[in-house]
C-alpha cells in the first residue's frame, strides 16, 4: 500500500470510524459501505484541499475520484505533481 493510501485510510479511520479498526479494501466504495456519507465526503475535500494544497473543482466531484481509497489514490497523485505516490506527507509540507 502507497504512503498516501495509508495516510487516507489513517484519516478515514480516525475521522469516519471514530479509531475503530475496519476491515476494507482500498478498492472499497467508502459510500456504498456507509463509512463516509455526504456531509463525510465535505469532510474528506477539505482534508485533500489542505493537506494536499489542491482545488478540487465541482466537475471532479465523482465517485471515480472520491469513493475508494484507490480512487483517492489516483486522483491526488493526478492533481498533485509535486507530491510524491509514496510519500506520506506532500513533499513541500513544512
Amino acid at each position: 500500500m502507497s504512503e498516501i493510501a495509508e495516510s487516507l485510510r489513517q484519516f478515514i479511520t480516525e475521522n469516519f470510524l471514530f479509531g475503530v479498526e475496519a476491515t476494507f479494501a482500498d478498492d472499497d466504495s467508502l459510500l456504498e459501505s456507509g463509512i463516509v456519507d455526504s456531509t463525510g465526503v465535505l469532510e474528506l475535500i477539505t482534508h485533500l484541499e489542505s493537506t494536499y494544497d489542491l482545488v478540487i473543482e465541482d466537475d471532479e466531484l465523482v465517485p471515480e475520484n472520491l469513493d475508494s481509497i484507490q480512487n483517492l489514490t489516483r486522483f491526488i497523485a493526478s492533481k498533485c505533481p509535486h507530491v510524491n505516490p509514496t510519500a506520506k506527507e506532500p513533499e513541500n509540507a513544512a
